[in-house]
């Protein structure tokens, strides 16, 4: 090879460890999906009309199916994820684990406001500052919550099962331990559904029913996800994907699965046991 100077260029002979994704037209739809899915709430909470939530929200699964297919293709190509990838990948991952950290932060901070200053709440309110607000119905903490409880630390078990397993090259007890982690998940979110339409307060009902719905909603909302990640990686694991070396998916979704246990401890012991009030009946 020759500069435009007319002298022999000698290539380096070092291959780039880093890979530069393809273009992809999935972040500029995925955007423009979220935007529709945002308008359409918007609409709904106004005029009460679904169609453009009903298609935004449409386009927002779709979206994600199609580019999580193209990082399964890219992930199984050779010499695209090498070690620096990997890491990055990684980095990438914990990074993303701690801005979700902060994201719950913000509703125990809320909860935390209220539960332990109360006293804003006794101006023209109440007449007395007390936690929960008066006449406030809670869950007992030691009938479902803990049932849940017990569900998720089960499926944390489990997850650790799966991924030993894999460590160790036996690809029965990976997929044995996922499909039992898959259906833990589906069985704390069915509960936490019946949980919801047995509750004794609405939404709307004042400041304890937003931060508890708030807070354990949208932790609900997480373990669906992480169950939709386990059951990828459960198909994954069924078609011989992950091997002993090479399973960064599946510790990212086993990661993620860790995480949503341990903001569910918090989430029991601050608002269903220190915060419960008169116990609501069953």
């Amino acid at each position: 090879m020759a500069d435009s100077h007319g002298d022999t260029i000698e290539p380096s002979g070092i291959k780039q460890p880093y890979h530069l994704v393809d273009p992809s037209p999935w972040p500029i739809v995925g955007a423009a999906s979220a935007g529709l899915l945002a308008f359409g709430a918007i609409e709904l909470m106004h005029f009460q009309t679904w169609i453009f939530l009903a298609a935004g929200l449409a386009a927002v699964l779709l979206t994600m199916f199609l580019w999580w297919r193209d990082v399964l293709k890219e992930s199984r190509t050779p010499g695209l994820h090498t070690p620096v990838v990997r890491i990055g990948l990684r980095y990438g991952m914990i990074l993303f684990i701690a801005s979700e950290v902060m994201f719950f932060v913000a509703f125990f901070w809320a909860f935390f406001h209220f539960a332990i200053f109360p006293t804003h709440l006794a101006d023209g309110v109440y007449d007395k500052a007390i936690w929960p607000p008066p006449g406030t119905l809670t869950f007992d903490p030691w009938h479902l919550p803990l049932l849940n409880t017990l569900i998720l630390l089960l499926s944390g078990c489990t997850v650790t099962w799966a991924h030993h397993s894999l460590i160790h090259g036996d690809r029965k007890g990976l997929v044995l331990g996922l499909a039992v982690t898959v259906g833990l998940g589906l069985a704390f979110s069915a509960i936490q559904a019946y949980e919801y339409s047995i509750a004794p307060f609405k939404f709307t009902g004042g400041v304890y029913p937003s931060t508890f719905f708030l807070a354990t909603g949208f932790h609900g909302f997480h373990v669906i996800v992480g169950t939709i990640f386990l059951t990828v990686c459960l198909f994954r694991a069924m078609k011989g994907h992950f091997t002993p070396e090479r399973h960064f998916g599946f510790e990212a979704a086993a990661w993620y699965w860790h995480f949503v246990d341990v903001v569910w401890l918090f989430l029991f012991v601050a608002i269903y046991i220190w915060g419960a009030g008169e116990i609501a009946p069953h």
